[in-house]
């Protein structure tokens, strides 16, 4: 019995460790890949508690109706934003999904001048769009053939969709710009 429950407690052991292993991997790949350029970072909203979606009744031009970024949320973004800046990455262009949650993230962050992008909509309150709104993505995302990188602030169902990858609050995965199949680079959970 003994010798079993060593085997388990050394398994685990290992698997910690591989596991983290992967994640500085991954991290390392994706600050390499912003640091190289022409890449998209597609970053998840910070916290904005309320579960998923937004409340009935809810309207986009509205901040007052949505699910908003908590005191946590909007410090967790000015925190990303600083690191950003101290690892010398630069965006050359920010966009941000209508919702004032992703777009209060991104003007937080202060990295530079934010632009709306409708494409980036929420997929789970616009669900009747979802395709189209995934193939929007996928367009821009193709479309980013430039030296620098694309910042993209929205929502993690949208990323999910896109990447395969359902990120936490906060969190970059990074896709190589110029291809419409966003293949995850790597991941950044910096808060």
């Amino acid at each position: 019995m003994y010798g079993l429950r060593f085997a388990i407690v050394a398994f685990l052991i290992g698997f910690c460790g591989m596991a983290r292993i992967a994640v500085a991997d991954e991290a390392a790949n994706a600050w390499n890949a912003l640091r190289a350029g022409g890449h998209v970072a597609l970053m998840r909203h910070a916290d904005a508690p309320g579960g998923v979606g937004d409340p009935p009744g809810f309207r986009v031009e509205d901040c007052a109706t949505q699910r908003n970024l908590s005191p946590k949320g909007r410090a967790d973004a000015e925190k990303i934003g600083t690191r950003l800046k101290q690892e010398g990455i630069s965006f050359e262009k920010i966009v941000s999904s209508p919702w004032c949650r992703c777009v209060d993230t991104a003007k937080l962050l202060n990295l530079g001048t934010v632009e709306t992008e409708a494409t980036f909509g929420n997929v789970v309150v616009l669900r009747d769009q979802r395709e189209t709104l995934i193939a929007g993505g996928r367009a821009l995302i193709a479309k980013w053939t430039a030296r620098g990188n694309l910042l993209v602030v929205t929502h993690g169902a949208n990323i999910s969709a896109l990447s395969g990858i359902s990120p936490a609050s906060g969190e970059i995965v990074v896709v190589k710009g110029g291809s419409d199949r966003a293949a995850p680079v790597g991941r950044l959970l910096l808060d």
